[in-house]
């Protein structure tokens, strides 16, 4: 692409080098660079790239973005701009010819539930007939292909690349979840969405938001600044009115708006539901349509999601037995709630809760289920929010008979010191158990008070939660849901709670077989 057409739209504030020339491939990454390439120097949160010009400009690069100054060797063209960042999305938008445009994009954003929302409405697009592509916490899939995310939302320069891609192989609707960090790093500014959907706000984040003030302030940017810049008409708001967050979003936003929850007063809400082991089915009003839907998900929240799913699709104009079809042929959501026993054994579910809120919704759902004892396990990573560490200890005690506080994602930080803050917000007996004495699992596994341990490894966390549970009991393992590795350090290990949790429970059933 001519550099003219790459910088359409884009200010800048200084000019050095020639005026033209053709822009091969744009890179924020150095390493990435190849000769003729267009690298875009950014200030980011562990480094900043314009340490890395001049590696830049020996693979090749024949132009530089940058903010600072800096004077080009001959031939090479140098623009200065005010923000790297949000010019390398801008550029990006230019250079893969504007690929939201040709798809209907919807956006789902909010600290609970955007995975399992993205989901579901991937189920009931399908079903309607669209090819569908998903940007999520799990996957960036479309087709055939899927690749692991690196983030929930992309970089905006691979924002663009990858819905390019999509619309180049047939995709016409695209789910993306939209994480806070994005919408403040204006990841996702130079996408025209069709719809945003807000599914709540709890306490996440905050070490890099500081304040929840702030973090609302990045959600409710989506949808008073990004939905109505990409000019499609009528952009929808698609917002939870139960949550106090969603509610201060509809106050303070203008714009069309669709409201959900179970709040009667709602545009779309569930008139009677049922929650059980097998299933929630309920039944639907909206202002044009009464329906009953049921789908093999577990929990108020999860209806919650169902609700979302549902407003979504309706303003879209999705028929009403395309939505009943999706929710009823959704298969399991990787990590949420995903159940990894089999009959005969204790009900042993992996969740991906890792905010005091989410762990706490998914344990009062799980309660309304249960028949003996809860036992849960959980985490909380490093390098990241302090702030919910105790609240999550707080969370997990409160409704659960045992609690095994572990590792999660340790990062930088000692485990040790993670589980100390942890520990500081509960307020229940600790036991030492030591899961290799046949005398203290026997005891443990017949108190009848409430009490936590804390068990670093989380392998043997798992092992022993499942030895501890008899054929009736719940068992909870929190934190990394569809994770399979475990970050100690700068490092990722493979690490599946599932794969483990599968293994310990197979081990169990072969040694109760032995003669």
């Amino acid at each position: 692409m001519k550099l003219f057409e790459t910088l359409k739209g884009v200010p800048w504030l200084e000019w050095q080098g020639p005026e033209d020339g053709d822009v091969v491939s744009l890179c924020y990454n150095s390493g990435k660079c190849e000769k003729g390439s267009l690298f875009v120097a950014i200030s980011g949160l562990k480094t900043d790239g314009h340490l890395f010009v001049e590696d830049a400009i020996k693979k090749g690069a024949r132009f530089i973005i940058h903010e600072h100054d800096f004077i080009p060797p001959a031939g090479v063209t140098a623009i200065r701009v005010r923000d790297s960042r949000r010019t390398l999305g801008k550029m990006a938008r230019n250079f893969f010819d504007d690929p939201s445009s040709a798809l209907c994009l919807i956006a789902v954003t909010g600290t609970n539930g955007k995975t399992t929302t993205t989901y579901l409405l991937e189920s009931i697009l399908k079903n309607a007939g669209h090819a569908v592509g998903v940007l999520g916490t799990v996957n960036y899939r479309y087709g055939t292909i899927a690749v692991p995310a690196p983030n929930t939302t992309p970089e905006s320069f691979e924002m663009q690349r990858i819905l390019r891609e999509m619309a180049d192989h047939g995709v016409t609707h695209c789910i993306a979840e939209v994480s806070s960090h994005a919408i403040a790093l204006q990841r996702v500014d130079d996408c025209a969405f069709d719809a945003g959907i807000f599914t709540n706000l709890t306490q996440d984040h905050l070490d890099y938001h500081k304040t929840m003030e702030n973090y609302f302030h990045a959600k409710q940017r989506f949808f008073s600044e990004v939905l109505p810049a990409g000019g499609k008409k009528p952009a929808s708001m698609i917002i939870n009115g139960d949550d106090p967050w969603g509610q201060r979003i509809i106050r303070e936003t203008a714009g069309k708006c669709t409201t959900y929850g179970l709040d009667k007063t709602s545009d779309v809400t569930a008139r009677t539901h049922h929650l059980s082991l097998d299933g929630i089915s309920a039944d639907i009003a909206s202002k044009n349509n009464a329906f009953t839907v049921s789908a093999g998900l577990m929990g108020k929240f999860n209806l919650y999601n169902m609700l979302a799913a549902i407003s979504a699709s309706l303003e879209l104009g999705v028929p009403v037995e395309a939505i009943k079809k999706g929710l009823a042929s959704l298969p399991q959501v990787p990590g949420r709630l995903e159940k990894v026993s089999e009959p005969g054994q204790p009900f042993v579910f992996v969740d991906y809760a890792h905010t005091d809120d989410a762990l706490r919704r998914v344990l009062e759902n799980l309660a309304a289920f249960r028949r003996k004892k809860i036992i849960t396990v959980f985490g909380c990573g490093g390098d990241r929010d302090r702030g919910k560490r105790p609240l999550m200890g707080e969370a997990a005690t409160r409704y659960s008979d045992v609690t095994i506080v572990t590792s999660d994602n340790p990062r930088n930080e000692n485990p040790l010191e993670i589980i100390k803050e942890i520990v500081q917000g509960i307020h229940i007996p600790r036991i030492e158990l030591n899961i290799a004495n046949k005398t203290d699992i026997s005891k443990a596994k017949t108190s009848s008070g409430k009490f936590y341990t804390v068990i670093p490894d989380r392998t043997r966390a798992i092992f022993a939660a499942i030895a501890l549970a008899c054929e009736d009991d719940i068992v909870l393992i929190a934190g990394k849901g569809h994770e399979d590795y475990q970050i100690i350090g700068n490092v990722k290990h493979p690490f599946d709670d599932r794969r483990v949790a599968r293994k310990v429970l197979a081990d169990s059933r072969k040694r109760r077989n032995e003669p």
